[in-house]
């Protein structure tokens, strides 16, 4: 038997060095001794135990890792990303230990490179002092999961970043309020361990109140969806569920409401005049219904029909309809001279009981901007004395609906309040001007968590 001692075994040519050859057993290293792979090299055939080679060398800048070794990662001089191995295979091995005790303030950014991360398509980050984990590739489905961890491991955090309005914050969450058509940019998606959805609310111009003893004009359309985890108090309107928002700027439009019914003289019947329609993304609310002194409009909230018109009906609410239903119908006009009242957001417009007016449907309160409001009341009904008795107008539902007209006097008609979609009050009868209350603009609202 012979004796080599040499210090270093080197490829003569091409790309590989063969120890041994079919039958042969190869033993390296005697009792007592190690075999060492070097760092950053890879080795087929040995299996494995579950556990790493640890490289020494201390790394400072971001790299992409090997299966089967440990690394320990200086974030001193600021965040350093680790992508793991691409292409991974079941059973693959890597670990990741914070070295300066900075991963803390300085985050180690765990990049997946195609892979999922313990089932997420996210990345991962060692964001405690002194954290180390250790990571198996299980499949596809899984991807990268955590077996041991010092810390809890926590998926990288990222927010939805944007412009546009009139912006405030309420805790950990930033609003945008639009009072009119604008622009909402958004710069930065985020994640679902931050925020990638907003919350929203869209409510639409009000209907103009009808003129010369017309019904109330009814609210414009309410829409809203809170993302589940937000915290603020939502309406009964809410469709349970944010929307999600790309890197794109989206074109806001805020309604504005109908002009007030003039409906006068008698003889004539000028159309009812409804709110605009409100947009954002996917979502459109559509404009309250207006009125004359006859039938009420269909929209967000019909309308109230008019006084004197036994056969007149309030408009149809939720027109389109959508899932929650943005609005309800108008109310319905009586032979004693009282109009109908315009439907609002979470109740229909009322009847006119004989000489007295229906009143307004009332609105919604939310308190997506961080302040319990109500929006989307709709108009009260105009009415008039009559032999039988004096009139009742019809009060403004709550939300900024506008009351009506009443005992045949002249400019005690209410215009819906501006931003709240509200619908304007019936105008009076025999009293010029005739003319309604003129629905209340709109209004888009959108929220997100910011920070943590």
């Amino acid at each position: 038997m012979s004796k080599i001692e040499v210090d270093t075994i080197d490829k003569q040519s091409g790309s590989t060095v063969t120890v041994g050859g079919p039958g042969t057993n190869l033993v390296l290293g005697t009792s007592g001794q190690s075999v060492t792979l070097g760092c950053g090299a890879t080795q087929t055939g040995f299996g494995r135990t579950g556990t790493v080679n640890w490289c020494t060398t201390v790394k400072t800048s971001p790299l992409t890792v090997a299966s089967g070794n440990g690394y320990f990662i200086n974030t001193s001089g600021g965040a350093v990303t680790v992508t793991l191995p691409s292409s991974p295979s079941a059973g693959d091995i890597v670990s990741v230990a914070d070295y300066a005790g900075t991963s803390g303030t300085n985050n180690i950014i765990l990049a997946r490179n195609g892979s999922k991360f313990e089932g997420s398509c996210t990345n991962g980050a060692l964001n405690n002092k002194r954290e180390a984990v250790t990571l198996i590739f299980i499949d596809s489905t899984q991807g990268w999961v955590a077996v041991s961890d010092n810390n809890e491991l926590k998926l990288d955090i990222s927010y939805i970043a944007a412009s546009g309005g009139t912006e405030t914050t309420s805790g950990d969450y930033k609003i945008h309020t639009f009072t009119a058509s604008s622009n909402f940019v958004v710069s930065s998606v985020g994640n679902a361990a931050g925020s990638n959805k907003v919350s929203y609310m869209v409510i639409a111009g009000g209907g103009g109140g009808g003129g010369d003893g017309g019904g109330g004009g009814g609210a414009g359309g309410f829409r809203e969806g809170k993302c589940t985890s937000d915290p603020y108090a939502d309406s009964p309107l809410d469709a349970g569920a944010g929307l999600p928002v790309s890197a794109q700027s989206y074109p806001i439009t805020v309604g504005g409401g109908g002009n007030g019914n003039a409906n006068s003289p008698w003889s004539s019947t000028p159309a009812a005049i409804s709110g605009t329609p409100s947009v954002f993304s996917s979502i459109t609310s559509t404009g309250g219904g207006g009125t004359s002194r006859a039938a009420g409009a269909a929209g967000g909230s019909g309308g109230g029909s008019g006084r004197c018109i036994q056969s007149g009906t309030g408009g149809a609410g939720n027109t389109p309809p959508v899932s929650p239903p943005q609005g309800n119908t108008g109310g319905r006009g009586a032979s004693g001279c009282g109009s109908g009242g315009g439907g609002g957001a979470t109740v229909a417009g009322s009847n006119a009981p004989g000489n007295s007016a229906g009143a307004g449907g009332a609105g919604a309160t939310s308190s997506i901007n961080g302040t319990p409001t109500a929006r989307g009341g709709g108009g009260g009904g105009s009415a008039q004395p009559t032999s039988s008795g004096p009139a009742v107008r019809g009060a403004g539902g709550t939300g900024g609906g506008g009351a009506g007209a009443g005992s045949g006097t002249s400019g005690n008609q209410e215009a819906g309040t501006v931003n709240t979609g509200g619908g304007g009050g019936g105008g009076p009868a025999n009293a010029p001007p005739h003319t309604g209350g003129a629905g209340g603009s709109g209004i888009v609202v959108i929220r997100y968590k910011f920070q943590n």
